[in-house]
């Protein structure tokens, strides 16, 4: 026996609807192909499978068998359907996010909950990375980078949605008067968010790379502010980290160090409606992040 899903589909809805007129309404087809399939399945099966007269139709016995044991498949490919079509239809699902360390913690805490509120039936999992690019991992759906350079080579698609200017920080007891230029700083201490890290300068349409040396290291933006506040060197830091209670002075340089990029990774450009939803939400409140 061969018959095809559609044949089996058709007999069902034939079976249940009582009529070959109701069953092409409902299946919003020609009366005639539903009889057509009708003599397919039969010769398929080698049976016939409906009696009928003008007025009524009853099943045979294998039209029986075959009603009794078609019919819970064919509920369940209505059952998937559905589903799947409230996945396009609905935001729903789980939705991982992997984000930067210590970034905007309070705010975005507060932007993703009231997002999780918005959508109850999104189940959200964030996650965080403290090395200057997160690892080309598929098993998250969007991912946040801080960037200076181009980021790395990836199947995914990137789209930068804020730039964060950026300046040199010393403690406010640190003597910073023969700081003119970036290459001033060569033989400074400073604290670095990694290892062999070069701070970058905007020199017109040119990009300078100044090669600092290491006091101290800290993957934390928090721990390289407190020990910049203490005198352990010199950091490179966002300027929103100086808004209030600065506690630390800025270097003032002939070039400013080149600005911090936000931007969002995500797999595809067909986006389940889930991540789009989010996105949107994010973009609509992402002036909270510019202090």
């Amino acid at each position: 026996m061969r018959s095809s899903l559609d044949d089996l589909l058709l007999f069902v809805t034939l079976v249940e609807s009582g009529s070959l007129t109701k069953a092409a309404a409902k299946l919003k087809i020609p009366k005639s192909k539903v009889s057509r399939h009708l003599v397919q399945l039969e010769e398929s099966v080698g049976n016939p499978l409906l009696i009928r007269t003008t007025r009524t139709q009853r099943l045979t016995e294998a039209g029986e068998l075959l009603y009794r044991t078609s019919k819970p498949h064919i509920d369940a490919l209505y059952s998937a359907e559905e589903q799947v079509g409230s996945f396009i239809n609905e935001p729903k699902g789980e939705l991982n996010i992997l984000l930067p360390l210590e970034f905007f913690n309070q705010i975005m805490s507060a932007l993703i909950t009231e997002f999780a509120l918005i959508y109850p039936k999104i189940m959200l999992n964030c996650a965080h990375y403290s090395e200057p690019f997160p690892k080309n991992n598929t098993a998250y759906d969007i991912t946040f980078v801080l960037h200076e350079s181009q980021l790395p080579a990836s199947n995914g698609i990137a789209k930068t949605l804020l730039s964060f200017p950026q300046s040199i920080y010393a403690s406010n007891q640190a003597d910073i008067s023969h700081l003119k230029e970036p290459e001033d700083l060569i033989d400074e201490p400073c604290i670095l968010s990694h290892e062999q890290e070069a701070w970058l300068f905007r020199q017109g349409n040119k990009l300078q790379s100044v090669p600092v040396n290491a006091r101290a290291i800290f993957s934390s933006p928090e721990m390289r502010r407190q020990a910049t506040q203490r005198d352990l060197g010199l950091a490179k830091l966002p300027n929103y980290t100086c808004q209030s209670d600065c506690k630390m002075q800025r270097v003032s340089l002939s070039q400013p160090p080149v600005a911090q990029q936000l931007s969002v990774l995500y797999q595809s450009r067909s986006l389940p409606l889930k991540i789009r939803v989010f996105l949107d939400f994010f973009q609509n409140n992402i002036g909270r992040l510019e202090l």
